[in-house]
């Protein structure tokens, strides 16, 4: 087994069986030349979207990257999900993760930010 065991958790396997469940009526839809239906099926893979996000939000989702041999079962609830995951997509966009400390934006001292910029005479 993958140390990574990437999808293995209940959000990743719910949202799959909803957008298998989407993709497959946008099918149907585009065999029996429907737009409603297809319109239908592609709202509902949008939905699994929706569910797979909020399920890992909640804990029921893994962050991505290797993780510790009792942490794999699908069953197994992640702790560290209010916190946000470190590198996870999904985290940042609801405002959680956790960020490195790194350089800040270069500061300027003060006596270079107070001298005025010599401006060249117009012709």
């Amino acid at each position: 087994m993958s140390l990574y065991d990437e999808g293995h958790t209940v959000a990743g396997w719910t949202g799959v069986g909803i957008a298998t469940v989407g993709g497959s009526v946008a099918g149907l839809g585009v065999c029996t030349a429907s737009l409603p239906v297809v319109a239908a099926g592609l709202a509902v893979v949008a939905a699994s979207v929706l569910v797979t996000w909020v399920l890992h939000l909640s804990g029921w989702g893994k962050p991505p990257g290797v993780r510790p041999r009792d942490q794999w079962g699908m069953r197994v609830r992640d702790s560290g999900a209010r916190e946000g995951h470190d590198g996870c997509v999904g985290c940042r966009l609801a405002g959680r993760g956790r960020r490195t400390e790194g350089p800040g934006p270069a500061s300027v001292p003060d006596a270079v930010a107070a001298e005025p910029v010599p401006v060249a005479p117009a012709e």
